[in-house]
């Protein structure tokens, strides 16, 4: 159960990343041509003012398809009107006439050619396979075609779209944070007894949930003195004074035993747990949310040198990290996912294709040269980000394993 709920809080992070891109391309004129939750094959899906809503078969999060990412080329309608030439030769001229006219950077006139490419096929007999993949063809460099395609929008909007999808990730953690504040937060431990461990030498000796520890060894001790004196007892009988019923009362002696290195009789004590309102809450969500960030930077500009590549986590990790944390509480669960939310929106604020931080670069780029770079830039700089992002990937794994 705490498996699945991880996997579904992960899934979550990557919708909400997602749906920023989405909300504010309508905000800016860019209408997506679909919005999924979970990806492909679609289980449903439903058309509503020319965006295709669906649910896909496979529940890890959801995808926005904003038209145009790339100026359209003509090898953009080579790979998938193959077929459909083959079968029907009469396709060639219409279909070279709207390649010219890309090669030339003439869009506006390749749109009204592309009209006459969709009407040949239409007319032309094909085979299914032939025919499915010529209507993508269409679709794809018709959208790319399009007023709101996104290579066709002022720099402005598109580094709004693209930075939608991190800063939404960056809001919902700092959400989720102040949400743990206000519920309230651990600050230090009280005498109190919480909880004893079946089997313990603290059972043994007779302690139970509701005492109040006040001493150890004969000596008074204060709350956040109880486990450092404990564990420098090096195993020796230990008794423990309380406060039962408001009577004060001495067990029975009990060994500490040797756990994880510690010496521990066995018990927990209950929290003070502090909680702020809303502003106040708000306000320290934020400054953990900078911290953090701080931290993070710091773990990112080591892998170059190697120092913290240790620290690196693949998805199995994240899911394996959420599931302990899942099992550990509401609160602990929260704020784990807070930190892997702000962790989603600072990897893809990298200034690496196919990222969003590689599209806010190369549109920043293009804005100061005044000019597009050459569609083969990025297609170079995509399989270069790729890699380092697969490299990144393979050192999670490894780490991930290591530590199973």
């Amino acid at each position: 159960m705490s498996i699945t709920v991880a996997i579904l809080g992960l899934a979550l992070l990557i919708l909400i990343h997602e749906a920023g891109h989405f909300f504010v391309a309508l905000a800016v004129g860019m209408s997506p041509r679909k919005f999924y939750i979970g990806f492909p094959p679609a289980l449903v899906k439903v058309r509503r003012r020319g965006i295709e809503y669906g649910i896909g078969s496979i529940p890890l999060g959801g995808y926005v398809k904003i038209p145009g990412m790339h100026r359209p080329a003509a090898s953009d309608l080579e790979l998938h009107l193959a077929a459909a030439k083959s079968e029907a030769p009469e396709l060639e001229e219409p279909l070279e006439r709207v390649q010219a006219l890309l090669t030339q950077g003439r869009f506006d006139h390749a749109r009204s050619a592309l009209d006459e490419l969709r009407k040949a096929v239409a007319e032309a007999r094909l085979s299914e396979p032939a025919a499915k993949g010529a209507d993508r063809a269409l679709v794809d460099v018709g959208d790319a075609l399009s007023r709101d395609a996104y290579w066709r929008q002022a720099t402005w909007r598109k580094v709004a779209v693209i930075a939608a999808g991190p800063l939404t990730n960056l809001v919902f953690a700092v959400a989720l944070l102040a949400v743990v504040l206000m519920l309230g937060v651990p600050v230090d431990t009280t005498r109190t007894v919480e909880s004893v461990l079946d089997g313990s030498p603290a059972q043994a000796a007779g302690l139970r949930p509701g005492d109040e520890i006040v001493a150890l060894g004969g000596q008074a001790v204060e709350p956040d003195r109880i486990s450092a004196t404990i564990r420098a007892s090096n195993g020796q009988p230990l008794r423990v004074t309380v406060l039962r019923d408001g009577r004060r009362t001495t067990l029975a002696a009990a060994r500490p035993r040797r756990t994880d290195g510690d010496y521990r009789l066995g018990f927990a004590l209950e929290p003070r747990v502090e909680s702020y309102g809303p502003v106040g809450a708000t306000e320290l969500a934020v400054r953990q949310t900078w911290q953090v960030t701080k931290s993070i930077g710091s773990t990112l500009g080591g892998l170059v040198t190697g120092e913290n590549r240790k620290d690196v986590s693949s998805a199995v990790g994240i899911v394996q990290g959420s599931s302990q944390a899942v099992d550990a509480g509401f609160r602990v669960y929260l704020q784990v996912l807070a930190l892997i939310s702000l962790s989603l929106a600072l990897l893809n604020l990298l200034p690496l294709l196919p990222l969003d931080g590689g599209h806010i670069t190369f549109s920043l780029i293009e804005a100061v040269r005044g000019r597009a770079l050459g569609r083969a830039v990025y297609e170079r700089a995509s399989i270069i980000g790729l890699a380092l992002v697969l490299f990144l990937f393979a050192i999670g794994l490894s780490n991930d394993i290591g530590r199973l």
